[in-house]
């Protein structure tokens, strides 16, 4: 491979923060590039976390799939076959099965971390060659409760409505459900600068976490319980007068429906509900309101969203700040720390199962016109909305006969994972593009091998919606191709010539699609990101040419009909597993500091299996000592769902009635055999953070 330049400014494979790196040619020449940071950058400023670091050693390909592979007949392994070969026994396969079953028997099953150009176009393959409504995403894990409870309140979804940068100027912040000092930890910084600055933090999360040890308040509520806490400490605001009518009443509507759920949680009640104390729930109401016309910031992660009332516990929590007067002004709000690399624009741009570019909904009139123009198509031929991601996958096997899967490794990731596995075994057809042999590679029929981050110009949108262009620093190896070149191939052999593949060009199709959307990329083109500000982005939305791009929306009007935000009433009556007499434990799930997702990608870096080399099982000291296990021993976890073995990792810092696994392994302690696959009613997003378990010495 050579190096098409010897520094070439990009941005991080991994999350949402998209931290700016500079490659430069390697000359130890363990892998083709080295990463360091990009100092000007506004994000990272320079900083790296240690995955970001080592991410250039995946480009090195010992590592990776070179090849396309093909299972010749069934149960057969899978072997090395020419990209000819492999395309035309996918189109085949995809002809047949649609002929006999129907167009909705093919499903599409898209990443998070895919580029704008990938996921716009993988919703036009699913909708204009396939013509199957049957696509989602990985997202739908991710980010879909709090998109779903922004869309009610605010009429958009946009993860941060500001730019990170002024979270270090808020007096204070109540982070909800996120351990930022293992997931982003470029990100902590703002969070230190904003308590130097004088400012206070307030962390709700069932763990004592790194990021927890920096708070001012800890509240360690029993997990699925979000909702209930929220809502008790609006009833502290209410209560206490301390909310801020004069906003409430020229910038709000729904208050009193609201206050009406609100005033049946009082701290005493949340206490015996969430595990804590009242006095507690009241100290951290009072500190969030502040002195009159102080600022303030909601912010939630998945801790708080991947429960089976994810989007009402979302609202539970934007209804504090409303009520406290912290929002649409500057340097306060509520906001979603998004996850994947391109989480945000993953949604965006029509891979979500009910969306089309621009953030416009599938069952609008005017969007399936709009955008049935762009395509070339009458807006009849455009299929309705499809399943989310949950019953996509549930589906495998019985409705959906084939499905397409790009850069996501749902064996791994997805809730009850055995049972998603068993889906996916039943299938008559199962095609996985990636950069690696994943478990649910292993599984495929047709695995194409393709380009990642270093290897391809593409764009993506950070957690602000700041929208960065990554460009291409490296070739590919011989055999790779971009996942374009796969739609691109397919669909010439289905019918389709002329696909678009050159990343450039799909973006400008994307930005006219997206014209007039919620999320308006029209402005934006590939030459402009290059060239704005050195190619540190511009925040979306950007109507026109000469637009500077939103980095602070709402400051004048919400997005809603009548420019008002919304109190959203919640019954906080989440639907959990409880505890019982054969599961007396809860079990919650996340991340570590040296994995990502479903390790697919880094369980492959020597560096980082070494800080982090297998799943274990965190429990507190009394479990552990009522248990009989030691530091190290190994630990069955069993849920109604399936059990995983690993090691136990004893601590204070998690709750006596909890256990935490992170879900980035395979294997005997795969975390996600244990989980549900119950999903809230609002967004599809399943309840990975409340399971019921029993846990027992393995020995």
């Amino acid at each position: 491979m050579d190096a098409l330049s010897p520094a070439t400014r990009t941005h991080c494979p991994y999350c949402a923060l998209q931290c700016g790196m500079e490659l430069h040619a390697d000359a130890a020449g363990t892998s083709p590039l080295r990463a360091a940071g990009w100092d000007a950058f506004q994000v990272n400023r320079g900083a790296l976390c240690q995955k970001g670091a080592t991410s250039t050693e995946l480009l090195n390909p010992a590592l990776r799939l070179t090849a396309p592979l093909l299972r010749r007949t069934p149960g057969a392994e899978l072997e090395p076959a020419t990209w000819d070969e492999a395309l035309d026994v996918a189109a085949a396969r995809l002809t047949s099965i649609a002929a006999d079953h129907g167009r909705a028997a093919v499903g599409v099953f898209g990443g998070g971390g895919l580029t704008h150009e990938k996921a716009y176009s993988l919703g036009k393959f699913a909708r204009v060659v396939l013509r199957t409504p049957n696509i989602d995403y990985n997202g739908r894990f991710c980010m879909s409760a709090a998109a779903a409870a922004s869309q009610r309140a605010f009429g958009v979804d946009r993860g941060l409505p500001f730019p990170l940068a002024d979270v270090a100027q808020t007096d204070v912040i109540l982070l909800v459900g996120s351990n930022l000092a293992d997931t982003m930890p470029p990100a902590l910084r703002y969070f230190t600068t904003q308590r130097e600055n004088g400012g206070r933090l307030i962390v709700v999360d069932p763990r004592r976490t790194r990021t927890a040890d920096q708070a001012d308040l800890h509240l360690q509520p029993v997990p699925g319980t979000d909702a209930a806490l929220a809502a008790g400490l609006l009833h502290v605001l209410i209560a206490e007068h301390l909310i801020d009518d004069d906003f409430i009443a020229a910038r709000t509507s729904g208050f009193e429906e609201a206050r009406a759920e609100a005033q049946r949680w009082w701290p005493e009640r949340v206490e015996a509900v969430c595990g804590v104390p009242a006095g507690d729930v009241r100290a951290a109401a009072r500190m969030f309101a502040g002195s009159r016309g102080s600022t303030g910031m909601v912010l939630t992660a998945r801790g708080t969203e991947q429960q089976a009332d994810g989007a009402d516990a979302v609202n539970a929590w934007i209804n504090v700040a409303l009520a406290a007067g912290k929002a649409g002004r500057p340097y306060c709000g509520y906001g979603a720390i998004t996850g994947q690399g391109n989480g945000q624009g993953g949604r965006e741009h029509g891979q979500k199962a009910d969306q089309l570019p621009g953030y416009r909904k599938i069952t609008d009139p005017a969007a399936r016109e709009h955008v049935a123009e762009v395509w070339g198509i009458s807006p009849d031929a455009l299929p309705g909305p499809g399943r989310p991601a949950v019953e996509l996958l549930a589906s495998c096997g019985a409705d959906i006969r084939a499905l397409l899967v790009a850069g996501s490794n749902p064996v791994v990731s997805a809730p009850d994972a055995e049972f998603v596995t068993s889906r996916l075994r039943e299938l008559d057809f199962l095609m996985v593009s990636d950069v690696v042999l994943s478990e649910t590679a292993a599984l495929a029929d047709v695995v194409f091998p393709v380009t990642q981050w270093a290897e391809e110009t593409g764009t993506v949108t950070n957690l602000e919606g700041r929208v960065l262009l990554r460009r291409q620093a490296v070739a590919p190896p011989d055999g790779v191709r971009s996942d374009l070149d796969v739609m691109g191939g397919l669909a010439e052999r289905l019918g389709w010539p002329g696909f678009l593949t050159a990343p450039a060009k799909v973006f400008t199709e994307l930005a006219l699609a997206s014209a007039g959307g919620v999320a308006d990329y029209s402005g934006l083109s590939h030459e402009r990101l290059d060239a704005t500000s050195e190619g540190v982005g511009l925040h979306w939305p950007c109507p026109t040419p000469d637009h500077p791009g939103t980095p602070r929306m709402f400051l004048d009007t919400f997005g809603t009909p009548d420019g008002l935000a919304r109190f959203v009433p919640v019954a906080c009556e989440p639907a959990v597993e409880e505890p019982s007499v054969d599961f007396p434990y809860r079990l919650t799930t996340g991340r570590v500091l040296a994995q990502y997702q479903s390790g697919a990608q880094t369980r492959r870096v020597p560096a980082l299996n070494a800080a982090e080399p297998g799943p274990f099982v965190q429990l507190h000291p009394d479990l552990a000592a009522a248990l009989a296990v030691a530091e190290g021993d190994p630990v069955r976890v069993t849920s109604r769902r399936g059990t995983a073995v690993a090691a136990a990792r004893i601590s204070d810092v998690i709750r006596p009635d909890t256990v935490f696994m992170p879900f980035h392994w395979a294997g005997p302690g795969r975390a996600n055999v244990l989980t549900r696959r119950t999903t809230d009613p609002v967004s599809g997003m399943p309840a990975f953070k409340t399971a019921a378990v029993r846990v027992e010495a393995a020995q």
